[in-house]
């Protein structure tokens, strides 16, 4: 729970300084590749960075990339046992007469939640979405208010949402750092189900094939995207959230996270999309300094029941720098002196600066406990405060 907070909080700070143009500039920092769209960001997920960005914080349209908060709720929904995938839905009236993109549902149908989570997600199934919100949230005006509840809770603050679907309406509007902070989340919180996203086909038995591929045409061009979703309306152009794993030398696999909004066809958005990610992962390179759980450095506690303590970040530290600066970084851990008991995990207690050899600023993290360390007696305790005294 601590880390899913923490890396909301951090993302959240990190593209709320990029919109406000605050974030440290690297002397060696490579320049991004011209991008054919009105507001587009790319950040690597795996260090939590953002590598580059254009109007991260302008107000859009989000189109279908909507369901991306609709399926957060459907996923959540699963993960506390409120549905099942086995469990069957019916087609309300509602969900039959929805324009657009559909899944070909009607209401003489009950269709399992799998179905129609893979009707959402890979037809871009209106229909599909709409019986999902009716499934949670009882009615869609109920689902569209624990939308915005949890926009709200994971930091999206420029974010507000009027349907579940992503059809046009007055003030259903979000931004590409909003965008970045949901898809960020989706991928952590639940990854048991992100591999929905990679399907490349699919129709629900009975119903016509049209319609029946992935609009993400990387799934067909790049075996290394694996998802994640598409929009498009007249007012919010061609738009695409495309995530990327590849292979890190010390990293394991190191994902990146594009957002291109407002392209000017389907093959814009994702050629452009392709050319950020390309960019990103051949212009920077991973490098881990710390695994998970593992001590940057071990310092003196006082009057603990432990006499130190290990301090750094519970899913371990990486970082993105530009590509042949990663031997050269530099280290500086600033933290509360002295560190006094009681101190609880995932306490904040200092800063981790990385640099590059040029004395440039990468990144700045909070440097955390990563054990609890308990008051020690009364003894203890004026054992250290007189030695504490004299230091």
């Amino acid at each position: 729970m601590f880390r899913r907070a923490f890396l909301s909080r951090f993302l959240g700070l990190v593209l709320g300084l990029l919109s406000l143009g605050l974030v440290p500039a690297w002397a060696q920092m490579p320049q991004p590749p011209e991008v054919a769209a009105r507001a587009w960001l790319l950040m690597d997920v795996t260090s939590g960075q953002v590598l580059a960005a254009k109007d991260p914080g302008q107000p859009v349209e989000p189109a279908s990339l909507t369901k991306l908060m609709t399926a957060y709720l459907v996923f959540d929904a699963l993960r506390a046992r409120r549905l099942t995938l086995e469990q069957t839905l019916p087609v309300s009236e509602r969900a039959w007469k929805m324009p657009g993109s559909r899944m070909f549902i009607d209401p003489r149908m009950q269709v399992p939640v799998e179905d129609l989570i893979k009707g959402m997600i890979v037809q871009s199934g209106n229909d599909a979405t709409v019986a999902l919100a009716e499934g949670v949230g009882g009615t869609v005006e109920r689902f569209v208010e624990m939308m915005n509840a949890q926009a709200a809770a994971l930091g999206m603050s420029a974010s507000r949402f009027r349907n579940p679907e992503g059809l046009s309406e007055p003030g259903h509007t979000t931004t590409a750092q909003d965008l970045a902070i949901l898809a960020t989340r989706l991928l952590q919180d639940f990854p048991e189900y992100v591999p929905y996203y990679a399907i490349q086909r699919y129709r629900y038995p009975g119903t016509p094939a049209a319609n029946d591929s992935n609009r993400n045409l990387l799934l067909f061009r790049d075996p290394t995207v694996d998802g994640l979703k598409t929009g498009y309306t007249s007012a919010a152009g061609y738009c695409m959230v495309t995530t990327a794993r590849r292979d890190a030398p010390g990293v394991g696999q190191r994902r990146l996270l594009s957002v291109v909004l407002g392209a000017a066809s389907e093959n814009a958005r994702a050629a452009e999309s392709q050319k950020l990610l390309n960019w990103g992962f051949t212009a920077f390179e991973a490098v881990r300094l710390a695994g998970p759980g593992e001590a940057l450095v071990r310092t003196q506690v006082w009057k603990g029941k432990a006499s130190e303590v290990g301090l750094g970040l519970p899913q371990g530290v990486v970082v993105s720098v530009p590509s042949g600066e990663g031997r050269r970084l530099q280290t500086e851990l600033l933290r509360t002196e002295p560190l006094v008991a009681p101190l609880q995990r995932g306490q904040t207690v200092g800063t981790l600066r990385v640099r590059l050899a040029d004395g440039s600023t990468v990144v700045e993290l909070p440097l955390t406990v990563l054990e609890t360390v308990e008051e020690s007696g009364v003894f203890g305790r004026a054992w250290d405060a007189i030695r504490l005294w004299i230091r």
